[in-house]
Protein backbone atom coordinates (compact mmCIF):
# COMPACT_ATOMS: atom_id res chain seq x y z
CA UNK A 1 0.00 0.00 0.00
CA UNK A 2 1.08 3.73 -0.67
CA UNK A 3 2.48 5.97 2.19
CA UNK A 4 0.83 9.00 2.86
CA UNK A 5 3.26 12.14 3.62
CA UNK A 6 0.93 13.02 6.54
CA UNK A 7 3.16 16.26 7.17
CA UNK A 8 2.78 17.98 3.96
CA UNK A 9 -1.17 17.07 4.05
CA UNK A 10 -0.73 18.93 7.15
CA UNK A 11 0.57 21.70 5.42
CA UNK A 12 -1.55 21.86 2.80
CA UNK A 13 -4.97 21.71 4.88
CA UNK A 14 -3.94 24.59 6.99
CA UNK A 15 -2.83 26.61 3.70
CA UNK A 16 -6.53 25.82 2.77
CA UNK A 17 -8.19 26.36 5.21
CA UNK A 18 -6.31 30.11 5.56
CA UNK A 19 -7.56 30.80 2.44
CA UNK A 20 -11.12 32.55 2.71
CA UNK A 21 -12.62 30.77 -0.07
CA UNK A 22 -16.44 31.96 0.87
CA UNK A 23 -18.74 31.26 -1.87
CA UNK A 24 -18.33 33.66 -4.83
CA UNK A 25 -14.85 34.58 -4.22
CA UNK A 26 -12.99 31.10 -5.20
CA UNK A 27 -10.18 32.93 -7.18
CA UNK A 28 -7.62 32.73 -5.19
CA UNK A 29 -7.87 29.13 -3.90
CA UNK A 30 -8.23 27.97 -7.56
CA UNK A 31 -5.07 29.50 -8.28
CA UNK A 32 -3.19 27.58 -5.27
CA UNK A 33 -4.98 24.49 -5.89
CA UNK A 34 -4.01 24.78 -9.22
CA UNK A 35 -0.22 24.97 -8.60
CA UNK A 36 -0.81 22.17 -5.84
CA UNK A 37 -1.71 19.67 -8.71
CA UNK A 38 0.83 21.03 -11.01
CA UNK A 39 3.46 20.35 -8.36
CA UNK A 40 2.31 16.75 -8.24
CA UNK A 41 3.14 16.69 -11.66
CA UNK A 42 -0.88 16.60 -13.27
CA UNK A 43 -1.91 17.99 -16.43
CA UNK A 44 -3.77 21.01 -15.20
CA UNK A 45 -6.35 23.22 -16.40
CA UNK A 46 -8.44 26.22 -14.89
CA UNK A 47 -11.79 25.87 -16.77
CA UNK A 48 -13.95 28.78 -16.35
CA UNK A 49 -17.24 28.71 -18.04
CA UNK A 50 -19.66 31.57 -19.50
CA UNK A 51 -21.77 32.11 -16.65
CA UNK A 52 -24.42 33.75 -19.25
CA UNK A 53 -24.26 30.79 -21.36
CA UNK A 54 -24.19 28.21 -18.40
CA UNK A 55 -27.56 29.75 -16.70
CA UNK A 56 -29.41 28.84 -19.26
CA UNK A 57 -28.54 25.14 -19.13
CA UNK A 58 -31.59 23.34 -17.83
CA UNK A 59 -29.90 21.91 -15.12
CA UNK A 60 -28.90 24.83 -13.70
CA UNK A 61 -29.19 24.69 -10.05
CA UNK A 62 -29.80 28.12 -9.01
CA UNK A 63 -27.62 30.60 -6.67
CA UNK A 64 -27.40 32.69 -3.60
CA UNK A 65 -24.23 34.62 -4.25
CA UNK A 66 -23.45 37.29 -6.71
CA UNK A 67 -20.13 36.23 -8.32
CA UNK A 68 -17.80 36.97 -11.62
CA UNK A 69 -15.99 33.90 -12.47
CA UNK A 70 -16.72 30.31 -12.02
CA UNK A 71 -13.28 28.88 -11.38
CA UNK A 72 -13.03 25.05 -11.92
CA UNK A 73 -9.68 23.31 -11.42
CA UNK A 74 -9.27 20.34 -13.67
CA UNK A 75 -6.24 17.35 -13.33
CA UNK A 76 -4.96 14.77 -15.20
CA UNK A 77 -3.41 11.91 -15.16
CA UNK A 78 -2.75 8.91 -16.84
CA UNK A 79 -3.74 7.89 -20.29
CA UNK A 80 -6.95 8.80 -22.52
CA UNK A 81 -9.54 6.51 -23.32
CA UNK A 82 -9.76 4.24 -20.91
CA UNK A 83 -11.84 3.93 -17.66
CA UNK A 84 -11.76 7.41 -16.16
CA UNK A 85 -11.86 7.43 -12.39
CA UNK A 86 -13.30 11.31 -11.00
CA UNK A 87 -11.95 12.88 -7.22
CA UNK A 88 -13.73 15.75 -6.52
CA UNK A 89 -14.49 18.18 -3.97
CA UNK A 90 -15.57 21.98 -3.26
CA UNK A 91 -13.10 24.56 -2.82
CA UNK A 92 -15.79 27.07 -1.50
CA UNK A 93 -16.93 27.44 2.55
CA UNK A 94 -20.04 29.15 4.31
CA UNK A 95 -19.24 32.72 5.70
CA UNK A 96 -17.86 31.89 9.97
CA UNK A 97 -20.76 34.04 11.21
CA UNK A 98 -19.93 35.52 14.38
CA UNK A 99 -16.47 35.25 15.24
CA UNK A 100 -17.54 35.61 19.43
CA UNK A 101 -18.90 32.06 19.15
CA UNK A 102 -15.75 30.71 18.35
CA UNK A 103 -13.13 29.61 20.70
CA UNK A 104 -10.14 29.74 17.90
CA UNK A 105 -9.49 32.07 14.76
CA UNK A 106 -11.50 30.68 12.13
CA UNK A 107 -9.20 31.13 9.51
CA UNK A 108 -5.87 30.04 11.08
CA UNK A 109 -6.53 26.29 10.92
CA UNK A 110 -4.90 25.87 14.82
CA UNK A 111 -4.37 21.76 15.60
CA UNK A 112 -5.87 21.16 18.70
CA UNK A 113 -5.95 17.38 20.20
CA UNK A 114 -4.88 15.78 16.86
CA UNK A 115 -8.03 18.33 15.28
CA UNK A 116 -7.58 20.80 13.06
CA UNK A 117 -9.90 23.77 13.12
CA UNK A 118 -11.16 26.08 11.12
CA UNK A 119 -13.85 27.47 7.97
CA UNK A 120 -14.06 24.47 6.27
CA UNK A 121 -12.02 22.15 7.71
CA UNK A 122 -14.58 19.90 7.88
CA UNK A 123 -16.84 20.66 4.85
CA UNK A 124 -14.68 19.74 3.15
CA UNK A 125 -11.46 21.34 2.68
CA UNK A 126 -10.13 18.05 4.58
CA UNK A 127 -11.34 16.45 1.87
CA UNK A 128 -9.73 18.30 -0.90
CA UNK A 129 -6.14 17.93 1.03
CA UNK A 130 -6.64 13.76 1.49
CA UNK A 131 -7.16 14.18 -2.73
CA UNK A 132 -4.29 15.65 -2.71
CA UNK A 133 -2.39 13.84 -0.76
CA UNK A 134 -3.66 10.41 -2.52
CA UNK A 135 -2.61 11.69 -5.53
CA UNK A 136 1.08 12.59 -4.44
CA UNK A 137 1.32 9.56 -2.88
CA UNK A 138 0.70 7.46 -6.25
CA UNK A 139 3.16 9.92 -7.49
CA UNK A 140 5.75 9.31 -5.17
CA UNK A 141 5.57 5.24 -5.80
CA UNK A 142 6.25 5.91 -9.41
CA UNK A 143 2.66 4.37 -10.02
CA UNK A 144 0.72 8.34 -11.11
CA UNK A 145 2.87 7.62 -14.34
CA UNK A 146 1.93 3.83 -14.66
CA UNK A 147 -2.24 4.25 -14.38
CA UNK A 148 -3.99 2.15 -16.83
CA UNK A 149 -6.84 4.65 -17.50
CA UNK A 150 -7.15 7.99 -16.29
CA UNK A 151 -7.69 9.89 -12.77
CA UNK A 152 -9.22 13.06 -13.00
CA UNK A 153 -8.95 15.44 -9.92
CA UNK A 154 -11.85 17.62 -10.08
CA UNK A 155 -11.48 20.86 -7.70
CA UNK A 156 -14.95 22.99 -7.94
CA UNK A 157 -16.61 26.53 -6.58
CA UNK A 158 -20.28 26.77 -5.82
CA UNK A 159 -21.43 23.58 -4.16
CA UNK A 160 -22.37 25.28 -1.07
CA UNK A 161 -25.49 27.55 -2.97
CA UNK A 162 -26.27 24.48 -5.69
CA UNK A 163 -23.27 23.26 -7.30
CA UNK A 164 -23.37 25.49 -10.48
CA UNK A 165 -19.59 24.64 -10.20
CA UNK A 166 -19.72 20.83 -11.07
CA UNK A 167 -22.46 21.76 -13.38
CA UNK A 168 -19.96 23.95 -15.02
CA UNK A 169 -17.16 20.56 -15.00
CA UNK A 170 -19.80 18.13 -16.21
CA UNK A 171 -20.77 20.52 -19.55
CA UNK A 172 -16.78 20.88 -19.58
CA UNK A 173 -16.27 17.09 -20.08
CA UNK A 174 -15.75 16.02 -16.28
CA UNK A 175 -17.77 12.81 -16.48
CA UNK A 176 -16.37 9.20 -16.38
CA UNK A 177 -16.85 5.47 -15.05
CA UNK A 178 -17.14 6.30 -10.89
CA UNK A 179 -16.13 9.40 -8.77
CA UNK A 180 -15.76 9.71 -5.09
CA UNK A 181 -16.17 13.12 -3.65
CA UNK A 182 -15.17 13.15 0.04
CA UNK A 183 -17.46 14.99 1.67
CA UNK A 184 -17.65 14.21 5.47
CA UNK A 185 -18.78 11.27 6.08
CA UNK A 186 -16.90 9.66 9.17
CA UNK A 187 -15.17 7.20 6.41
CA UNK A 188 -18.60 5.52 5.87
CA UNK A 189 -20.16 5.94 2.34
CA UNK A 190 -23.19 7.77 1.11
CA UNK A 191 -24.85 5.87 -1.55
CA UNK A 192 -27.79 8.10 -0.96
CA UNK A 193 -28.72 11.80 -0.56
CA UNK A 194 -31.63 13.88 -0.66
CA UNK A 195 -31.85 17.68 -1.55
CA UNK A 196 -33.76 20.51 -0.97
CA UNK A 197 -34.96 24.16 -2.24
CA UNK A 198 -35.12 27.39 -0.90
CA UNK A 199 -38.54 29.21 -1.17
CA UNK A 200 -39.73 32.89 -0.08
CA UNK A 201 -43.08 32.94 1.21
CA UNK A 202 -44.65 36.04 0.85
CA UNK A 203 -48.00 35.99 3.27
CA UNK A 204 -50.79 38.99 3.34
CA UNK A 205 -53.27 40.07 5.68
CA UNK A 206 -54.74 43.29 6.22
CA UNK A 207 -53.62 46.37 8.38
CA UNK A 208 -55.63 48.37 11.59
CA UNK A 209 -54.57 50.15 14.13
CA UNK A 210 -53.44 47.92 17.17
CA UNK A 211 -56.53 49.63 19.22
CA UNK A 212 -59.25 47.81 16.43
CA UNK A 213 -57.03 44.85 15.90
CA UNK A 214 -60.02 42.92 15.25
CA UNK A 215 -60.80 45.31 12.03
CA UNK A 216 -57.58 43.97 10.64
CA UNK A 217 -56.13 40.54 9.91
CA UNK A 218 -52.58 39.66 11.10
CA UNK A 219 -50.27 38.17 8.32
CA UNK A 220 -48.35 36.56 11.20
CA UNK A 221 -51.75 34.22 11.80
CA UNK A 222 -51.99 33.69 7.63
CA UNK A 223 -48.19 32.22 8.27
CA UNK A 224 -49.07 29.90 11.28
CA UNK A 225 -51.73 29.01 9.02
CA UNK A 226 -49.39 28.09 6.30
CA UNK A 227 -46.83 26.76 9.10
CA UNK A 228 -49.40 24.10 9.68
CA UNK A 229 -49.98 23.38 6.58
CA UNK A 230 -46.14 22.59 5.78
CA UNK A 231 -45.80 20.47 9.26
CA UNK A 232 -48.92 18.22 7.95
CA UNK A 233 -46.94 17.78 4.31
CA UNK A 234 -43.97 17.33 5.53
CA UNK A 235 -45.34 14.35 7.97
CA UNK A 236 -47.20 13.13 4.43
CA UNK A 237 -43.59 13.05 2.50
CA UNK A 238 -41.49 11.55 5.21
CA UNK A 239 -44.27 8.78 6.24
CA UNK A 240 -44.57 7.90 2.35
CA UNK A 241 -40.76 7.25 2.18
CA UNK A 242 -39.63 3.10 1.91
CA UNK A 243 -36.29 3.26 1.59
CA UNK A 244 -34.67 1.57 3.77
CA UNK A 245 -31.28 4.14 3.69
CA UNK A 246 -33.79 7.21 4.26
CA UNK A 247 -36.47 5.97 6.87
CA UNK A 248 -33.04 5.17 9.14
CA UNK A 249 -32.69 8.95 9.43
CA UNK A 250 -36.17 9.68 10.95
CA UNK A 251 -36.78 12.60 8.79
CA UNK A 252 -34.91 12.51 5.84
CA UNK A 253 -37.25 15.74 4.41
CA UNK A 254 -37.38 18.23 6.43
CA UNK A 255 -39.62 21.92 5.83
CA UNK A 256 -38.37 24.82 8.07
CA UNK A 257 -39.10 28.46 8.01
CA UNK A 258 -35.74 29.87 8.77
CA UNK A 259 -36.17 33.32 8.24
CA UNK A 260 -39.61 35.70 8.93
CA UNK A 261 -39.11 39.73 8.21
CA UNK A 262 -42.24 41.72 8.49
CA UNK A 263 -44.11 44.78 10.00
CA UNK A 264 -42.93 48.55 10.33
CA UNK A 265 -44.87 49.76 13.47
CA UNK A 266 -45.38 48.05 16.36
CA UNK A 267 -48.92 49.78 17.18
CA UNK A 268 -50.21 48.56 13.39
CA UNK A 269 -51.56 45.00 12.70
CA UNK A 270 -49.21 43.46 9.81
CA UNK A 271 -50.32 43.48 6.28
CA UNK A 272 -47.32 41.58 5.11
CA UNK A 273 -44.88 38.87 6.03
CA UNK A 274 -41.98 37.52 4.19
CA UNK A 275 -40.61 34.03 5.24
CA UNK A 276 -37.72 32.56 3.74
CA UNK A 277 -37.26 28.49 4.22
CA UNK A 278 -36.44 25.01 2.84
CA UNK A 279 -38.17 22.17 1.42
CA UNK A 280 -36.01 19.15 1.28
CA UNK A 281 -36.31 16.71 -2.00
CA UNK A 282 -37.20 13.60 -1.86
CA UNK A 283 -35.42 10.55 -3.19
CA UNK A 284 -36.14 10.10 -7.13
CA UNK A 285 -37.86 13.60 -7.16
CA UNK A 286 -36.63 16.63 -8.74
CA UNK A 287 -36.33 19.85 -7.73
CA UNK A 288 -38.66 20.53 -9.63
CA UNK A 289 -41.26 17.98 -8.08
CA UNK A 290 -40.59 19.47 -4.95
CA UNK A 291 -41.54 22.88 -6.06
CA UNK A 292 -44.13 21.48 -7.39
CA UNK A 293 -45.18 20.24 -4.11
CA UNK A 294 -44.62 22.95 -2.41
CA UNK A 295 -47.12 25.01 -4.27
CA UNK A 296 -49.77 22.57 -3.97
CA UNK A 297 -49.90 22.43 -0.17
CA UNK A 298 -49.47 26.24 -0.27
CA UNK A 299 -52.69 26.76 -2.49
CA UNK A 300 -54.60 23.84 -0.61
CA UNK A 301 -53.70 25.98 2.68
CA UNK A 302 -55.06 29.14 1.34
CA UNK A 303 -58.17 27.20 -0.65
CA UNK A 304 -59.19 26.05 3.01
CA UNK A 305 -58.89 29.68 4.42
CA UNK A 306 -61.83 32.26 4.31
CA UNK A 307 -59.21 35.16 3.82
CA UNK A 308 -56.33 33.37 1.94
CA UNK A 309 -58.60 31.98 -0.53
CA UNK A 310 -59.34 35.75 -1.89
CA UNK A 311 -55.49 36.78 -0.70
CA UNK A 312 -53.15 34.20 -0.90
CA UNK A 313 -50.06 33.61 -0.28
CA UNK A 314 -47.09 33.49 -3.18
CA UNK A 315 -44.22 31.33 -3.66
CA UNK A 316 -40.88 31.94 -4.98
CA UNK A 317 -38.09 29.54 -5.68
CA UNK A 318 -34.90 31.26 -4.53
CA UNK A 319 -31.22 30.19 -4.15
CA UNK A 320 -29.54 26.70 -4.90
CA UNK A 321 -31.71 23.86 -6.03
CA UNK A 322 -30.19 20.64 -4.85
CA UNK A 323 -31.44 17.71 -6.49
CA UNK A 324 -31.45 13.58 -4.72
CA UNK A 325 -29.58 11.19 -5.88
CA UNK A 326 -28.64 7.33 -5.23
CA UNK A 327 -26.62 4.40 -6.76
CA UNK A 328 -27.66 1.27 -5.84
CA UNK A 329 -25.98 -0.28 -3.10
CA UNK A 330 -24.29 -3.65 -4.93
CA UNK A 331 -23.03 -1.29 -7.64
CA UNK A 332 -19.10 -1.97 -8.00
CA UNK A 333 -18.28 1.66 -6.94
CA UNK A 334 -19.88 0.99 -2.91
CA UNK A 335 -18.78 -2.15 -3.20
CA UNK A 336 -15.31 -1.53 -4.52
CA UNK A 337 -14.63 1.21 -2.47
CA UNK A 338 -15.97 -0.63 0.38
CA UNK A 339 -13.76 -3.48 -0.13
CA UNK A 340 -10.57 -1.41 -0.21
CA UNK A 341 -11.83 0.55 2.48
CA UNK A 342 -11.69 -2.59 5.02
CA UNK A 343 -8.63 -3.97 3.23
CA UNK A 344 -6.50 -0.43 4.43
CA UNK A 345 -8.20 0.56 7.80
CA UNK A 346 -9.52 -3.44 9.35
CA UNK A 347 -13.09 -1.86 8.80
CA UNK A 348 -15.82 -2.22 6.55
CA UNK A 349 -18.08 1.18 5.97
CA UNK A 350 -21.57 1.46 6.10
CA UNK A 351 -23.98 2.31 3.73
CA UNK A 352 -25.45 5.16 4.66
CA UNK A 353 -28.23 7.59 2.94
CA UNK A 354 -27.83 11.78 4.11
CA UNK A 355 -30.62 13.99 4.33
CA UNK A 356 -28.87 17.14 2.78
CA UNK A 357 -27.65 17.80 -0.87
CA UNK A 358 -24.40 17.39 -2.24
CA UNK A 359 -22.74 17.86 -5.95
CA UNK A 360 -23.17 13.79 -6.03
CA UNK A 361 -26.35 14.42 -7.14
CA UNK A 362 -24.91 16.60 -9.97
CA UNK A 363 -22.74 13.54 -10.96
CA UNK A 364 -25.29 10.85 -11.02
CA UNK A 365 -27.92 12.89 -12.90
CA UNK A 366 -26.32 15.13 -14.92
CA UNK A 367 -23.27 14.00 -15.88
CA UNK A 368 -24.35 9.88 -16.30
CA UNK A 369 -21.30 9.07 -13.49
CA UNK A 370 -21.35 6.80 -10.52
CA UNK A 371 -20.97 8.83 -7.45
CA UNK A 372 -20.80 8.15 -4.02
CA UNK A 373 -19.80 10.62 -0.65
CA UNK A 374 -16.48 8.86 1.40
CA UNK A 375 -14.61 11.40 3.55
CA UNK A 376 -13.13 12.80 6.62
CA UNK A 377 -15.38 14.43 9.37
CA UNK A 378 -18.57 14.94 10.84
CA UNK A 379 -21.41 16.61 8.94
CA UNK A 380 -22.70 17.30 12.36
CA UNK A 381 -19.91 20.18 13.29
CA UNK A 382 -20.30 21.12 9.61
CA UNK A 383 -21.12 24.93 9.19
CA UNK A 384 -21.15 25.67 12.82
CA UNK A 385 -18.38 27.31 15.25
CA UNK A 386 -15.10 25.41 15.67
CA UNK A 387 -15.76 23.18 12.98
CA UNK A 388 -12.85 21.09 12.79
CA UNK A 389 -11.54 17.95 10.84
CA UNK A 390 -10.01 14.77 12.70
CA UNK A 391 -6.40 14.32 10.95
CA UNK A 392 -6.15 11.11 11.47
CA UNK A 393 -9.61 10.30 9.67
CA UNK A 394 -7.99 13.31 6.54
CA UNK A 395 -4.83 10.59 6.78
CA UNK A 396 -7.03 7.32 6.28
CA UNK A 397 -8.88 9.38 3.35
CA UNK A 398 -6.36 9.75 2.03
CA UNK A 399 -5.06 5.68 1.93
CA UNK A 400 -8.10 4.70 1.25
CA UNK A 401 -8.23 6.79 -2.23
CA UNK A 402 -4.94 6.18 -3.30
CA UNK A 403 -5.53 2.63 -2.65
CA UNK A 404 -9.05 2.78 -4.56
CA UNK A 405 -6.92 3.82 -7.57
CA UNK A 406 -4.51 1.12 -7.41
CA UNK A 407 -7.33 -0.86 -7.59
CA UNK A 408 -9.42 -0.14 -10.55
CA UNK A 409 -6.60 1.59 -12.91
CA UNK A 410 -3.36 0.69 -11.43
CA UNK A 411 -1.24 -2.26 -11.09
CA UNK A 412 -3.43 -3.91 -8.92
CA UNK A 413 -6.07 -3.67 -11.64
CA UNK A 414 -3.81 -5.16 -14.69
CA UNK A 415 -3.08 -7.99 -12.53
CA UNK A 416 -6.34 -8.95 -12.02
CA UNK A 417 -6.64 -9.22 -15.55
Amino acid sequence: MVEVDRHRLIDDLETLVEIRSITGSEENVADWAAGALLDVGLRVEVVRPDLATLRRDPAWPGEEMARQTLPIVVGRAGREGGRRLILSGHLDVVPPGDPATWTVDPWAGEIRDDRLYGRGACDMKGGVAAILAAVRALAASGELRQLDGELMVVLVPSEEDGGQGTLGAIRSGATGDMAIIPEPSRLDIVVAHAGAITFRLTVPGRAAHASQRREGISALDKLFVLTRALEDDERRRNEAETDPLMTALGLPYPTIIGIVEGGEWASTVLDRVVAYGRYGVRLGESPADAEAGLRAAIAEACAADEFLRDHPATVEITGGRFGSARVASDHPLPMGLAAVAERVTGRRPELLGEPYGADMQMFVNHGGTPCVIFGPGDVRVAHSADEYVPLDEVETCARVLAEWVRTEIGGSARNRE
